[in-house]
């Protein structure tokens, strides 16, 4: 069974969310936060999952623009700097389908670390 292709691909208005569809009828809409915490670069994941990081303050950030990378994946640049992150095709629909359980074990996460999804104070 081949894995799902996207059929679209659209950052919202406010670029506060990717909405990305698939030709098994799958659809998602992803939130800049969500992505930015989840980037599957280095930074975040680290290079082994002992060193993967929480990463906090997110809960404004806007993605800026889109790049493709060849035909297996798309770059995202968000308005923090952030630009390392190539998602695949196969990572966005697993974020997709995960969506809850990611947004819900990131939560506490967290709590855990006392952090929180707020900008620190300017």
């Amino acid at each position: 069974m081949s894995e799902p292709w996207p059929t679209e691909l659209r950052l919202h208005k406010d670029r506060k969310a990717l909405t990305i569809a698939f030709d098994d009828g799958a659809s998602f809409e992803l939130p800049a936060e969500y992505l930015r915490v989840r980037s599957p670069s280095a930074e975040v994941q680290g290079h082994s999952p002992a060193e993967r990081r929480v990463v906090g303050g997110k809960r404004e950030v806007r993605i800026l623009e889109l790049h493709p990378v060849g035909n297996y994946a798309v770059r995202l640049v968000f308005d923090d700097t952030h630009s390392t992150g190539i998602f695949t095709w196969d990572y966005l629909f697993e974020l997709g389908r995960n969506r809850d359980n990611y947004w819900r074990d990131y939560l506490g996460e967290l709590k855990e670390k006392n952090l929180s999804r707020d900008p620190p104070a300017r």
